[in-house]
């Protein structure tokens, strides 16, 4: 029993150290620590020790306004402005003035030399001959079917030819030459009006020109030296990108535009055709230009075909007024293709007249005969190389010289 006593009187004086043990830690936190540092009274701020701003102003005598002397007086002379140099500035494009149209293919007769040597000269070279039996006219009729004239042209210069020869009796060169001169011309013909409609109608609407044909024949290439054409006859112009779906066919007309001053209408690519070239007449009108200059789509990525596209350009346009120029471009060294090309795009539209390309590099300068013939329409325009004033108004003296020569 004692036992039991002594161990309830030892648990109960363990129990009451620990409570004590817990209030003391308790208390010990509550309490802040003392600090025993003194706390110092902020220092007045010190007076500024730096250079002469720390010292007292000193009195000076003032200078008056013809003491003081100016920095140019004291070098002796007066800095003029820096110069600024050309490349400090940027300059605006200066506009081209293109080369004057009138005797533009006598200029460029150099340039049909391939086309003189296939045809011209080789046909002098058999007139020339001794004896014109049949063997020496069959060549002839080749000669002229090779340079694409066509079977029927030929057979008919080749009658009048023979016909002329015997009357004359005597073959001197210059005779021959002015005999194949005189019947070439009389052959693609003097009577028709070769001449572009672009000037502003009397009601002060501009002439329309469309410029249609397939890619590959230089057709933008061709509708921006039109616009180069024009400018130098003295016309304003306003040209309609309206081939939307050939990459960069707006960029390459707006170019050529840059160029001569002339502003280029265009729209998104692969947008519709006929609204463009609906604005461009649209623009032409209210900016008072004397032609609208529209380059048309040469194919198009689409079910619709292309030339039930055309066709639709070219009522859209009309709504403005009637169109005034269809020209069809034909690539010259394609021959019986272009032919048939252009046999297509007369279906749809009524061409009024035709530029030949590319007359250049080919010796078959005869395709002025045929495609005139073919489809009843003046040729009335050429291209001759790749220079920017290398299209000329079609002269048929000036052609027929620069295919015979000298």
């Amino acid at each position: 029993m004692e036992y039991v006593i002594l161990a309830v009187v030892i648990a109960v004086i363990a129990v009451g150290a620990v409570a004590g043990l817990v209030v003391s830690g308790r208390r010990r936190k509550e309490l802040p620590p003392k600090s025993t540092a003194t706390i110092t009274p902020p220092a007045a701020p010190a007076e500024p020790q730096v250079g002469e701003e720390a010292a007292p102003p000193r009195e000076e005598p003032v200078k008056t306004v013809e003491e003081v002397e100016l920095p140019a007086e004291r070098a002796g002379t007066v800095e003029a402005e820096p110069e600024i140099t050309p490349e400090q500035v940027a300059e605006a494009p200066a506009v081209e003035v293109p080369e004057p149209t009138a005797g533009r293919l006598v200029r460029l007769r150099s340039r049909l030399s391939r086309s003189q040597n296939a045809l011209g000269k080789g046909l002098l070279t058999l007139l020339s001959r001794d004896r014109l039996d049949e063997d020496t006219w069959e060549e002839i009729e080749d000669t002229l079917i090779t340079a694409d004239i066509g079977v029927a042209p030929t057979q008919e210069l080749v009658d009048r030819l023979r016909t002329r020869v015997k009357v004359l009796g005597t073959r001197t060169p210059d005779e021959l030459r002015a005999l194949l001169h005189e019947e070439l011309v009389a052959l693609i013909g003097t009577d028709s009006d070769r001449s572009l409609r672009t000037a502003k109608h009397e009601d002060g609407r501009p002439a329309v020109v469309l410029v249609v044909g397939v890619n590959g024949v230089g057709k933008t290439t061709t509708s921006g030296k039109l616009g180069r054409v024009l400018v130098a006859d003295g016309r304003k112009v306003v040209l309609g990108a309206a081939d939307t779906f050939r990459a960069a066919a707006a960029d390459q007309l707006q170019t050529w535009g840059e160029r001569v001053g002339a502003r280029t209408v265009r729209g998104p690519e692969g947008g519709d055709p006929a609204s463009v070239a609906f604005d461009a007449v649209k623009e032409g009108i209210a900016e008072g230009a004397d032609t609208v200059l529209v380059d048309t789509a040469g194919r198009l990525h689409t079910k619709t075909g292309l030339m039930d596209e055309l066709g639709k350009v070219k009522r859209v346009v009309e709504k403005h007024g009637p169109v005034d120029e269809v020209l069809l471009v034909l690539d010259a060294t394609t021959g019986q293709n272009g032919l048939v090309q252009a046999r297509v795009f007369a279906e749809v539209v009524e061409i009024t007249g035709i530029v030949l390309t590319k007359l250049d590099g080919t010796a078959k300068g005869g395709i002025v005969v045929q495609v005139q013939r073919e489809l009843g329409v003046p040729v009335k325009l050429i291209g001759l190389g790749e220079g920017a004033d290398d299209l000329a108004p079609f002269e048929p003296a000036a052609f027929v010289d620069a295919l015979i020569g000298d």
